[in-house]
C-alpha cells in the first residue's frame, strides 16, 4: 500500500476508533475495540493486540490472531524493547532482531508501540506482526502511536 493511502487509512481508523471508545473508559475494552478494527482494516496485519506491564511482567492482553505467548520472558524480544526504550520499534526481519520471541513462526515482520496510562508510565504495548518482510515503515508507526494512546484518553 503506498504510504499517502495507508496515511489515509490511519485517520480513518482513528475517527472511528475516537466514536466507538465514548462507550467506556475500560482500558480492556479499548483495547479489544482498538485490535478489532485494525486488524480488520488494515492488509497484512497477522496478529494485532496488545501485551500488558502486569507485576512487572507482559501479559497478553486483547488481540486477533493465532493463539499468542501468554507471558513474555523478561526484557527479551522486541515488546520488551519498547518497553525498556520507551519508544516504538519497528522490525524489518524479525529473524535478524537479537532475543526475538517467536510466537508464530510464520511472523516475518513486526512493529511495536509503547501505550501509556494517565501518569506517562508505559502500561502496555501494542504488538502487530505481518507474514511479510519489512511489511511496517514509519507511516505505520505514524498512524499507530495516536491509536495507541486513545487506550487511555479521557
Amino acid at each position: 500500500m503506498e504510504a499517502e493511502a495507508k496515511r489515509r487509512r490511519y485517520v480513518r481508523l482513528r475517527s472511528q476508533l475516537e466514536d466507538l471508545l465514548h462507550a467506556t473508559p475500560d482500558p480492556i475494552a479499548r483495547m479489544a475495540t482498538i485490535a478489532a478494527l485494525v486488524h480488520a482494516k488494515m492488509p497484512g496485519f497477522s496478529w494485532t493486540g496488545f501485551y500488558r506491564v502486569v507485576g512487572g511482567d507482559l501479559i497478553v492482553g486483547p488481540y486477533q490472531g493465532l493463539v499468542a505467548c501468554q507471558v513474555l520472558g523478561r526484557h527479551t524480544g522486541v515488546c520488551w524493547a519498547a518497553v525498556d526504550r520507551g519508544e516504538s520499534v519497528v522490525v524489518p526481519d524479525v529473524h535478524a532482531f537479537p532475543g526475538h520471541i517467536a510466537c508464530d513462526a510464520r511472523s516475518r515482520s513486526e512493529i511495536v508501540v509503547p501505550v501509556r496510562d494517565a501518569s506517562g508510565g508505559v502500561a502496555a504495548v501494542l504488538d502487530i506482526d505481518s507474514t511479510r518482510p519489512g511489511h511496517f515503515d514509519e507511516t505505520d508507526r505514524e498512524g499507530l502511536e495516536p491509536l495507541a494512546r486513545l487506550v487511555f484518553a479521557p
